[in-house]
């Protein structure tokens, strides 16, 4: 899937949210989408999910499944957990027995059992997002795009999604993520793409010297370190434990 020159606003007369964006994600690729709030991490992922469109530029080689996980849940959504993955599945062109299966399958795995009968909007909003992720994976996805996957997720959820991020791109699904957290401190090998005002970096001049810098920090502190570090346009080359004598 290519980006050519995108320019995106709001409205006619507002500031540019996207400028002059190139870029390029082919299947079983994995990027990491960092910067600063409101550097249009969202909107640059909206557009590539096909949410909002680009004012100049093209998006071309969009893949035909497209899952999409937003950073909220939307409000508003009728019916119970069950009826909504069900009726999911039938937009996405599933039969009813594969549309069963697929339903039962992602709620067991995100632990979503328990709200098989439960009305989307008594949900809190880590089970609403658990909701939002099962319905992205009813169908394999070519392109998965997950806007900040791991907020208001339990312990044992947010051990999942690297390993679902994994799969899909094991299977040839191009992944997109965006994290504050610094979760993806967990998918050390994925490419980055770095947002700065609208504008996208996707990796250093070739005529510039690449260096490694080693940073050694306290194991509670490495979320927030990575998350910084990626804000800032860095690339996390690895995360490593090291052995207590």
């Amino acid at each position: 899937m290519r980006l050519d020159d995108i320019w995106l606003r709001y409205a006619r007369g507002a500031p540019w949210v996207l400028q002059g964006v190139t870029a390029a994600i082919g299947p079983g690729e994995t990027v990491v989408v960092a910067g600063r709030n409101g550097a249009g991490k969202s909107t640059l992922l909206q557009l590539i999910a096909g949410v909002l469109r680009a004012d100049r530029g093209r998006v071309t080689e969009r893949p035909r499944v497209v899952g999409w996980v937003p950073e909220r849940f939307p409000l508003g959504v009728p019916g119970t957990v069950a009826a909504y993955l069900s009726a999911m599945g039938a937009i996405r062109g599933l039969a009813a027995p594969a549309r069963a299966a697929a339903v039962d399958g992602w709620v067991e795995r995100l632990g979503l059992g328990a709200f098989r009968d439960t009305p989307l909007g008594d949900l809190s909003k880590g089970t609403a997002q658990k909701v939002g992720l099962a319905q992205a994976l009813l169908t394999p996805p070519e392109l998965l795009i997950l806007d900040e996957p791991w907020e208001g997720l339990d312990v044992a959820t947010r051990d999942i999604v690297p390993e679902i991020v994994l799969e899909v791109a094991a299977a040839g699904g191009a992944v997109l993520i965006s994290d504050h957290r610094g979760e993806t401190a967990r998918l050390p090998g994925a490419t980055q793409w770095t947002v700065i005002d609208g504008r996208v970096t996707t990796a250093a001049a070739a005529d510039q010297p690449r260096y490694v810098i080693e940073i050694e920090a306290a194991g509670d502190e490495v979320p927030a370190v990575v998350a910084r570090l990626r804000a800032d346009g860095l690339t996390i080359a690895r995360v490593r434990q090291e052995s207590t004598p």
